[in-house]
């Protein structure tokens, strides 16, 4: 497996000042991992629950922290599904974001 394209996970943390405001604060990781298109039946699938299915993105599991979007070649994804093999690897399914 080719794990040699580079995302970038992106995730929003909540922290509170001194005046007991919170700010959310935006944080970006990257991580290499192998893209492919979903298969047919996930194509199929994905539109009859109303969703886009657009690319897989397959990845070390330690790696994945529950992120719900991503940023490949300059799009934005979103992570509708997971699915964790026993090789330790997850793959994300995602849709791209619109609008």
């Amino acid at each position: 497996m080719d794990r040699s394209q580079v995302i970038t996970l992106l995730s929003v943390t909540r922290t509170q000042d001194n005046l007991k405001v919170w700010h959310e604060v935006p944080t970006q990781r990257k991580v290499y991992c192998e893209v492919s298109s979903v298969s047919q039946s996930e194509w199929f699938e994905g539109g009859r629950n109303g969703l886009n299915p657009a690319l897989r993105f397959r990845m070390f599991a330690p790696d994945y922290q529950g992120e719900k979007t991503l940023l490949y070649n300059g799009t934005e994804y979103s992570v509708y599904r997971t699915y964790v093999d026993r090789n330790e690897l997850i793959d994300l399914y995602t849709e791209q974001r619109r609008g």
